[in-house]
Protein backbone atom coordinates (compact mmCIF):
# COMPACT_ATOMS: atom_id res chain seq x y z
CA UNK A 1 0.00 0.00 0.00
CA UNK A 2 0.95 3.23 -1.17
CA UNK A 3 2.25 5.85 1.60
CA UNK A 4 -0.02 9.20 2.08
CA UNK A 5 1.24 11.53 -0.52
CA UNK A 6 2.90 15.20 1.18
CA UNK A 7 1.07 18.48 0.99
CA UNK A 8 2.31 20.00 -2.80
CA UNK A 9 3.83 23.28 -2.46
CA UNK A 10 4.65 26.35 -3.93
CA UNK A 11 8.59 27.90 -3.47
CA UNK A 12 8.41 31.44 -4.26
CA UNK A 13 12.39 32.78 -3.50
CA UNK A 14 14.78 34.97 -5.71
CA UNK A 15 17.56 32.84 -4.37
CA UNK A 16 18.03 30.27 -6.67
CA UNK A 17 20.71 28.37 -3.99
CA UNK A 18 17.93 29.24 -0.83
CA UNK A 19 15.11 28.09 -3.07
CA UNK A 20 16.90 25.02 -4.64
CA UNK A 21 18.04 23.40 -1.29
CA UNK A 22 14.57 24.68 0.50
CA UNK A 23 12.95 22.60 -2.56
CA UNK A 24 15.46 19.56 -1.47
CA UNK A 25 14.64 19.85 1.92
CA UNK A 26 10.68 19.67 1.71
CA UNK A 27 11.14 16.67 -0.90
CA UNK A 28 13.05 14.65 1.26
CA UNK A 29 10.37 15.00 3.57
CA UNK A 30 7.57 13.49 1.60
CA UNK A 31 6.54 17.35 0.25
CA UNK A 32 5.43 17.26 -3.97
CA UNK A 33 7.29 20.38 -4.99
CA UNK A 34 4.61 21.85 -7.56
CA UNK A 35 7.12 25.01 -8.44
CA UNK A 36 9.57 27.32 -7.66
CA UNK A 37 9.83 30.44 -9.16
CA UNK A 38 11.57 33.69 -7.99
CA UNK A 39 8.65 36.78 -8.31
CA UNK A 40 5.33 37.61 -7.32
CA UNK A 41 4.11 37.56 -10.90
CA UNK A 42 5.23 33.97 -11.51
CA UNK A 43 4.23 32.74 -7.66
CA UNK A 44 0.61 34.01 -8.29
CA UNK A 45 0.77 31.88 -11.80
CA UNK A 46 2.11 29.52 -10.25
CA UNK A 47 -0.65 28.98 -7.50
CA UNK A 48 -3.43 29.66 -10.55
CA UNK A 49 -1.70 26.66 -12.06
CA UNK A 50 -0.98 24.24 -9.73
CA UNK A 51 -3.50 24.83 -6.48
CA UNK A 52 -1.08 23.88 -3.98
CA UNK A 53 -1.48 23.05 -0.32
CA UNK A 54 0.95 25.61 0.85
CA UNK A 55 2.73 28.47 -0.70
CA UNK A 56 6.09 29.05 0.90
CA UNK A 57 6.97 32.64 0.46
CA UNK A 58 10.16 35.00 1.05
CA UNK A 59 8.69 38.98 2.00
CA UNK A 60 11.17 40.62 0.40
CA UNK A 61 10.88 39.75 -3.71
CA UNK A 62 11.91 41.62 -6.70
CA UNK A 63 11.70 44.11 -7.97
CA UNK A 64 12.30 46.28 -5.02
CA UNK A 65 12.91 43.42 -2.95
CA UNK A 66 11.00 45.49 -0.05
CA UNK A 67 7.03 43.97 0.71
CA UNK A 68 6.15 42.54 -2.53
CA UNK A 69 6.73 38.53 -1.50
CA UNK A 70 4.34 39.57 1.50
CA UNK A 71 1.76 41.18 -0.94
CA UNK A 72 1.47 38.61 -2.84
CA UNK A 73 0.88 36.27 -0.38
CA UNK A 74 -2.22 38.47 1.40
CA UNK A 75 -3.42 38.32 -2.47
CA UNK A 76 -3.55 34.41 -2.14
CA UNK A 77 -5.17 34.40 0.93
CA UNK A 78 -7.88 36.50 -0.54
CA UNK A 79 -8.07 35.04 -3.58
CA UNK A 80 -7.00 31.15 -2.93
CA UNK A 81 -8.19 30.67 0.87
CA UNK A 82 -7.70 26.96 0.65
CA UNK A 83 -3.75 27.57 0.23
CA UNK A 84 -1.94 27.42 3.38
CA UNK A 85 0.73 30.17 3.06
CA UNK A 86 4.27 30.41 4.79
CA UNK A 87 5.79 33.23 4.58
CA UNK A 88 9.71 33.62 5.43
CA UNK A 89 11.94 36.72 6.42
CA UNK A 90 15.31 37.52 7.12
CA UNK A 91 14.48 39.87 9.80
CA UNK A 92 12.13 40.68 12.41
CA UNK A 93 9.39 42.34 10.87
CA UNK A 94 6.31 41.48 13.05
CA UNK A 95 4.47 45.01 12.65
CA UNK A 96 3.72 43.34 8.75
CA UNK A 97 1.74 40.46 10.49
CA UNK A 98 -2.17 41.86 10.67
CA UNK A 99 -2.06 42.66 6.99
CA UNK A 100 -1.35 38.70 6.25
CA UNK A 101 -3.76 37.48 9.03
CA UNK A 102 -6.32 39.35 7.83
CA UNK A 103 -9.42 38.17 8.87
CA UNK A 104 -8.62 34.36 9.38
CA UNK A 105 -5.40 32.79 11.13
CA UNK A 106 -6.13 29.13 9.28
CA UNK A 107 -3.57 27.89 7.45
CA UNK A 108 -0.69 31.01 7.85
CA UNK A 109 2.51 30.78 8.94
CA UNK A 110 5.66 33.61 9.57
CA UNK A 111 9.23 32.16 10.12
CA UNK A 112 12.57 33.70 10.10
CA UNK A 113 14.59 31.98 7.53
CA UNK A 114 17.26 30.90 10.07
CA UNK A 115 14.81 28.29 11.53
CA UNK A 116 14.62 26.92 7.75
CA UNK A 117 16.58 23.54 9.12
CA UNK A 118 15.34 20.34 10.86
CA UNK A 119 12.00 19.10 12.32
CA UNK A 120 10.26 22.33 13.54
CA UNK A 121 10.89 24.07 10.06
CA UNK A 122 9.14 20.97 8.65
CA UNK A 123 6.33 20.43 11.39
CA UNK A 124 5.41 24.45 10.57
CA UNK A 125 4.95 23.08 7.31
CA UNK A 126 2.94 20.66 7.47
CA UNK A 127 0.72 22.42 10.01
CA UNK A 128 0.30 25.44 8.04
CA UNK A 129 -0.46 23.08 4.93
CA UNK A 130 -3.16 21.31 7.01
CA UNK A 131 -4.72 24.80 8.04
CA UNK A 132 -3.01 25.59 11.45
CA UNK A 133 -0.90 28.46 12.09
CA UNK A 134 2.48 28.59 12.94
CA UNK A 135 4.82 31.98 14.37
CA UNK A 136 8.40 32.08 14.58
CA UNK A 137 8.96 32.39 18.51
CA UNK A 138 10.70 35.69 18.22
CA UNK A 139 8.19 37.48 15.91
CA UNK A 140 5.48 35.95 19.28
CA UNK A 141 7.96 37.71 21.61
CA UNK A 142 8.16 40.93 19.88
CA UNK A 143 4.02 41.05 19.23
CA UNK A 144 3.74 40.45 23.39
CA UNK A 145 6.02 43.25 24.35
CA UNK A 146 4.89 45.49 22.17
CA UNK A 147 1.34 47.85 23.27
CA UNK A 148 -2.08 45.95 22.94
CA UNK A 149 -5.65 46.73 22.77
CA UNK A 150 -6.23 47.25 25.83
CA UNK A 151 -9.95 45.66 24.85
CA UNK A 152 -9.46 42.31 24.00
CA UNK A 153 -6.35 40.57 26.15
CA UNK A 154 -6.79 42.42 29.20
CA UNK A 155 -9.21 40.06 30.71
CA UNK A 156 -6.58 37.19 30.59
CA UNK A 157 -3.67 36.50 33.43
CA UNK A 158 0.01 36.33 32.89
CA UNK A 159 0.03 32.70 32.34
CA UNK A 160 -2.50 33.20 30.00
CA UNK A 161 -1.42 35.04 28.07
CA UNK A 162 1.96 32.45 27.57
CA UNK A 163 -0.28 29.46 27.13
CA UNK A 164 -1.64 31.52 23.98
CA UNK A 165 2.26 32.81 22.79
CA UNK A 166 2.67 29.03 22.70
CA UNK A 167 -0.10 28.36 20.60
CA UNK A 168 0.41 31.24 18.48
CA UNK A 169 3.12 29.67 17.82
CA UNK A 170 1.85 25.95 17.02
CA UNK A 171 2.61 24.12 19.96
CA UNK A 172 0.46 21.46 21.00
CA UNK A 173 -0.89 21.36 24.69
CA UNK A 174 1.65 18.75 25.49
CA UNK A 175 4.44 21.00 23.94
CA UNK A 176 2.83 24.15 25.94
CA UNK A 177 2.93 22.27 29.24
CA UNK A 178 6.94 20.96 28.41
CA UNK A 179 7.97 24.82 27.66
CA UNK A 180 6.02 25.93 30.70
CA UNK A 181 7.12 23.10 33.07
CA UNK A 182 3.09 22.37 33.60
CA UNK A 183 0.77 19.18 33.66
CA UNK A 184 -1.02 18.49 30.55
CA UNK A 185 -4.45 19.26 33.40
CA UNK A 186 -2.75 22.23 34.54
CA UNK A 187 -2.38 23.60 30.24
CA UNK A 188 -6.17 21.92 29.27
CA UNK A 189 -7.57 23.84 32.20
CA UNK A 190 -5.74 27.69 31.11
CA UNK A 191 -6.94 26.91 27.47
CA UNK A 192 -10.53 26.82 28.21
CA UNK A 193 -9.85 29.79 30.54
CA UNK A 194 -8.48 31.42 27.02
CA UNK A 195 -11.78 30.34 25.31
CA UNK A 196 -13.87 31.56 27.84
CA UNK A 197 -12.36 34.83 28.89
CA UNK A 198 -12.04 36.01 24.83
CA UNK A 199 -15.59 34.65 24.18
CA UNK A 200 -15.14 32.17 21.77
CA UNK A 201 -18.11 30.20 20.28
CA UNK A 202 -18.33 26.51 21.76
CA UNK A 203 -16.76 24.90 18.06
CA UNK A 204 -14.27 21.95 17.15
CA UNK A 205 -11.49 22.63 19.22
CA UNK A 206 -9.17 23.27 16.22
CA UNK A 207 -10.87 26.19 15.03
CA UNK A 208 -11.29 27.56 18.46
CA UNK A 209 -7.28 27.90 19.09
CA UNK A 210 -6.97 29.33 15.59
CA UNK A 211 -9.48 31.75 16.91
CA UNK A 212 -7.63 32.32 20.16
CA UNK A 213 -4.13 32.98 18.22
CA UNK A 214 -5.95 35.45 15.54
CA UNK A 215 -7.44 37.61 18.30
CA UNK A 216 -4.02 37.57 20.09
CA UNK A 217 -2.62 38.99 17.12
CA UNK A 218 -4.78 41.46 16.24
CA UNK A 219 -4.24 42.43 19.80
CA UNK A 220 -1.08 43.74 18.64
CA UNK A 221 -0.25 47.09 16.84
Amino acid sequence: MNAPAGPGVVIADDARLFRTALAELLAKAGCRILAEVGDPDALLAAVEATGPDLAVVDIRMPPEHRLEGLHAAVRIRRTRPSVGVLLLSQYLEAAHLTELVGHAARGVGYLLKDRVSGGDFLDAVRRVAAGDCAFDPDVVSAMMGGPRRRDLLDGLTGRELEVLALMAQGRSNQAIADALHLTGKTVESHVRSIFQRLDIPTEADHHRRVLAVLAYLRSSR
